[in-house]
């Protein structure tokens, strides 16, 4: 499990608009990685949108937000699009960033159980380094509240 002051693992993702983002190219810039389940549901939507409304803010705080999930950039592209996202997503389709990062776990709803993305959120430092971390987050609010923490990072 991922701790504060780890080093950030590192990948080469597709994202939104079909380039690639590596996370260590980012440098030095702090990055918010944000973890969600799928495009298009009310608690990412909800995310998305918050991250969207403040990202202003974080790059005014020298941060780029970077939304991850196993949706397709043809999902990304259509989920930006719909509701006019300003935030960068991108697609882990095999899960290996996911499980690198422990959000790739076995979940529970009405009482059967299947493997799926926890929603979760990291910042990367500008040395690559984890500096705050949030496992089971609930949408509604969190973007403030990671805005908050990156601005004393």
């Amino acid at each position: 499990m991922l701790a504060t002051g780890d080093l950030a693992p590192d990948f080469t993702l597709p994202r939104d608009g079909g380039e690639m983002v590596t996370l260590s190219a980012l440098k030095p810039s702090k990055v918010v990685l944000y973890f969600y389940p799928r495009d298009d549901t009310p608690g990412c939507t909800t995310e998305g949108l918050e991250f969207t409304a403040l990202a202003g803010e974080f790059e005014a705080a020298g941060a780029i937000v970077i939304g991850i999930s196993k949706d397709t950039v043809a999902k990304h592209d259509k989920f930006i699009a719909k509701h006019d996202l300003g935030v960068m997503l991108v697609s882990d389709a095999d899960s290996d960033t996911c499980e690198r990062y422990g959000t790739w776990v076995e979940k529970s709803m009405y009482g059967k159980t299947s493997m799926g993305i926890e929603r979760a959120t990291f910042v990367v430092d500008a040395e690559g380094r984890l500096s705050h971390i949030w496992r089971k987050v609930k949408a509604k609010g969190h973007a403030a509240e990671v805005l908050e923490a990156v601005r004393g990072a």
